[in-house]
C-alpha cells in the first residue's frame, strides 16, 4: 500500500516546525533541521526582519504540486521517523525500526503476522532541558528491577539498542499506565526465557540515565555532552516542542518620522532655554541648560545632540554599536505606518486608507459616548506577514534555545509569508492618558506588574510589554481579545483564523491595537473582515462586544479573581469570556483583564461609560 505524506508549507514554521513530532496517518515523524533541507526552496524577503534576527534572509520549504501533476520524486522538507521504537497491535511485538528499513510509499508492517498490520509507534519519548530529544531505553526499562548480574544473563544485552525480543503487553486486570509493561522475552544459553518485566506506572517524569545529547535528524558523532537529568513524557505532551517564532508585517518605508518623535522635536525646539543652549555648545553652562530642557521634556541624549547637530550644521556624531542594538522593535514602524498623518502610498503588500465609525456629530446615546473614546479606525485593505522559526526548547520555556540549524553553518532562517486584511482601532489619546493615570487604575495594574515581574515569562514578554508593564496595554490586549470574538460571530472566520498585535508601548505614543487574518491559505483575503471594519457596521460591533465582555457565564467567580492563568498574569478572563487560541495571541492568553474594559467595583473600566450608556438606551426602549 502507498501513500502520500504531506505538511503544508505554512505548518513547517508552525506548528510543525524544526523539531516538532508530527502524528499523521498513524505514524508519527520529527522535523529535521535545516541543515538538511533541500537546494530548491523559496526565498522570502523580509528586511525588517532579518535585521531583527541578525540573518542574511529567509526561505520557505518548497511549494508542493496539486495531486493531477505531483512529482514523487520531487524533494520536501525532511521529516524523519520517530520514535524509532514501534509495536503491532495484533502480537504485540517491539521492533525498533531503522532507516535501512523505511520503504518509499509503504508504512512500516509487523513482519511476525500473516496479515502484515501497520506497526503503533511508541507514546512515551525521552527530552531534556537543553533541547534534546531520543527514544527511551525500553530495554533497559524492562530489566531495570533486576540486578546487574541478572541483566548480564539476558542474551539480548549486547544488542540492548535493538533488542529483538521485547513485547509491548497490556494486561486484563489492571487499569491506566500500570496495565502497561514492556516485557524480554530473550532465549538464554539454557533455553530459559529472560522474562524481564516492568509496568509503565513511574514512566513519566525525571528519570535516571545520560542524555544522548542529540536530536533524531542528527549523526550519531554530532551528538553533545549533556549533563541534564532526561525526563520521559507522551510524544504529543505540550513540553515536547516550544517554538520560538517572529512575526514582522511588510511596510514601506516613510520619510516621515513618527509622530512622538516630532512631538518630542517639537518640545525641545520650543523650550525656552533651547536657544540659551545652543548659544552656550562648547561652554561649561551648557551641560546646565541640557539637564533643566532633559527635565523638562524627557527627551533622550541623541535626539538632543541630533537637533543641536541640525541647528549648528554640525556633522552628526554616530555612537559605537552596542551589543544587542540590532534588537529593533518591530511595533515601532508598524505603528507608525498606521498611525502617520499621511498613510503610505498602496503597494501589492500593503495598502491601507482610513475609516470610522461614521458617528461624527451624533448626539445620542449610547453613540456619542463610543465616538469620544475612541481615536480612529484604519482598513487594512491588504498586508503581508512574515513569520520566522529562529529555532525551539524543549521541557520549559525557558530551557536552552536549539537553533533551527543544529550545525551553526547557515545564516538563514525557515520561514513563510501569509496575506491578509485587517482592522486598525485606536483609542483617545488625551482620554486613555487620564484613564490611566487614575489612582485606582494605578494600583490594580500594579499587582499585575508584580506577578509578571516574578514570572518565568518575564523575559520573553518584554519585548512585547516593553519595559515596563503599562495599563494601556493590558486594556489594548484585552480589548483585542474580546473584539476578535465578537467578529468570530459577525464575519464569520474562526477565532483561530484571527490575529492580533497589540500597540500599547507609551515610550512610543502608541495607542491601538491590529485585528487581522493571516492564513496560510486564501481565507482572510475576500475582504469579509475589512467589510466588518466599515461605518456602520463596526460601532454596532463595538457596541455588542462590550455587552457580551460586561457578564461571563463564570462570574462572580471570574470578575473577582485576583490571579489566574499561568504565572497568574490573568485577572477578569477565563475560557468563557476572553481567552483565545494560543495561535492568534501575542501573549500566549497572559496579561487580560476585563475590569480594566467594563469597570468594576475595584476598577474604572475605559468604557464603562459606553456600557452604562448603551443599558440605559436598551432600558428606555424596552419601555417604550
Amino acid at each position: 500500500m502507498t501513500r502520500r505524506l504531506r505538511v503544508r508549507q505554512a505548518q513547517t514554521v508552525l506548528p510543525f516546525g524544526v523539531g516538532a513530532v508530527i502524528d499523521v496517518q498513524g505514524e508519527s515523524f520529527v522535523a529535521a533541521g535545516t541543515g538538511n533541507w533541500p537546494q530548491t526552496k523559496t526565498p522570502v524577503t523580509s528586511e525588517r526582519l532579518a535585521k531583527r534576527l541578525v540573518v542574511n534572509g529567509f526561505f520557505a520549504a518548497p511549494h508542493t504540486l496539486n495531486d493531477r501533476y505531483d512529482d514523487p520524486a520531487r524533494p520536501g522538507v525532511p521529516y524523519v521517523r520517530f520514535p524509532g521504537w514501534l509495536f503491532c497491535g495484533a502480537c504485540r511485538t517491539m521492533v525498533r525500526f531503522l532507516r535501512e528499513h523505511e520503504k518509499p510509499g509503504e508504512p512500516p508492517v509487523c513482519a511476525s503476522c500473516a496479515a502484515a498490520p501497520r506497526l503503533t509507534p511508541m507514546r512515551f519519548v525521552r527530552i531534556c532541558p537543553d533541547g534534546h530529544l531520543d527514544d527511551i531505553d525500553w530495554y533497559y526499562w524492562a530489566h531495570s528491577r533486576l540486578t546487574p548480574e541478572e541483566r548480564a544473563a539476558c542474551s539480548e544485552e549486547r544488542q540492548a539498542w535493538q533488542a529483538r525480543r521485547l513485547s509491548f503487553r497490556v494486561a486484563d486486570r489492571a487499569s491506566g499506565l500500570e496495565a502497561l509493561s514492556v516485557r524480554c522475552g530473550a532465549i538464554g544459553e539454557a533455553g530459559r526465557t529472560c522474562g524481564a518485566e516492568r509496568d509503565l506506572l513511574d514512566i513519566l517524569g525525571p528519570q535516571a540515565g545520560r542524555c544522548s545529547g542529540r536530536n533524531p535528524w542528527q549523526r550519531w558523532d554530532e551528538r553533545a555532552t549533556c549533563g541534564q537529568q532526561v525526563h520521559n513524557v507522551q510524544r504529543t505532551a505540550g513540553n515536547v516542542y516550544y517554538p520560538v517564532v517572529y512575526s514582522a508585517l511588510d511596510i514601506p518605508r516613510s520619510a516621515e518620522p513618527p509622530r512622538v518623535e516630532r512631538d518630542a522635536s517639537e518640545s525641545v525646539r520650543g523650550h525656552g532655554l533651547w536657544a540659551v543652549y545652543l548659544g552656550a555648545l562648547g561652554t561649561d553652562r551648557a551641560e546646565v541648560f541640557r539637564t533643566m530642557i532633559k527635565t523638562d521634556t524627557d527627551a533622550p541624549d541623541s535626539l538632543i545632540d541630533q537637533l543641536a547637530a541640525e541647528a549648528t550644521g554640525a556633522p552628526t556624531s554616530q555612537p559605537a554599536p552596542q551589543p544587542g542594538a540590532s534588537k529593533i522593535d518591530l511595533s515601532r514602524d508598524e505603528w507608525h505606518a498606521f498611525d502617520a498623518e499621511h498613510l503610505p502610498e498602496a503597494t501589492q503588500e500593503f495598502a491601507v486608507r482610513r475609516g470610522g465609525l461614521g458617528l461624527d456629530g451624533e448626539t445620542e446615546e449610547p453613540w456619542a459616548t463610543l465616538d469620544a473614546h475612541v481615536g480612529g479606525v484604519v482598513l487594512v485593505d491588504r498586508l503581508r506577514e512574515v513569520r520566522a522559526l529562529t529555532g525551539f526548547r524543549r521541557h520549559s520555556v525557558n530551557g536552552t534555545l536549539v537553533p533551527a540549524d543544529t550545525s551553526g553553518r547557515l545564516r538563514w532562517l525557515p520561514a513563510t509569508e501569509v496575506y491578509g486584511e485587517g482592522i486598525v482601532l485606536t483609542l483617545d489619546e488625551r482620554r486613555l492618558t487620564a484613564w490611566e493615570n487614575d489612582p485606582r487604575v494605578q494600583a490594580h495594574v500594579h499587582g499585575v506588574r508584580a506577578d509578571l515581574d516574578e514570572s518565568f515569562r518575564d523575559e520573553q514578554l518584554a519585548e512585547t510589554v516593553g519595559a515596563e508593564l503599562s495599563p494601556r496595554f493590558l486594556l489594548l490586549h484585552t480589548l483585542a481579545h474580546l473584539l476578535i470574538r465578537q467578529l468570530s460571530f459577525d464575519s464569520g472566520y474562526t477565532t483561530a483564523s484571527l490575529r492580533e498585535r497589540v500597540y500599547g508601548r507609551p515610550e512610543y505614543g502608541q495607542h491601538g491595537l491590529l485585528i487581522y487574518t493571516a492564513a496560510g491559505d486564501a481565507e482572510g483575503t475576500l475582504g469579509g473582515l475589512v467589510r466588518q471594519g466599515e461605518k456602520p457596521h463596526f460601532s454596532e460591533t463595538l457596541i455588542r462586544m462590550l455587552e457580551a465582555a460586561a457578564w461571563c457565564s463564570a462570574d462572580p467567580l471570574c470578575a473577582e479573581h485576583t490571579g489566574q492563568g499561568f504565572g497568574n498574569l490573568n485577572r477578569a478572563a477565563c475560557h468563557a469570556c476572553a481567552l483565545l487560541p494560543e495561535t492568534s495571541c501575542q501573549t500566549g492568553n497572559t496579561l487580560l483583564d476585563r475590569a480594566l474594559v467594563v469597570g468594576s467595583v475595584h476598577v474604572p473600566g475605559y468604557f464603562a461609560d459606553v456600557l452604562t450608556a448603551s443599558r440605559e438606551y436598551a432600558a428606555a426602549m424596552a419601555l417604550g
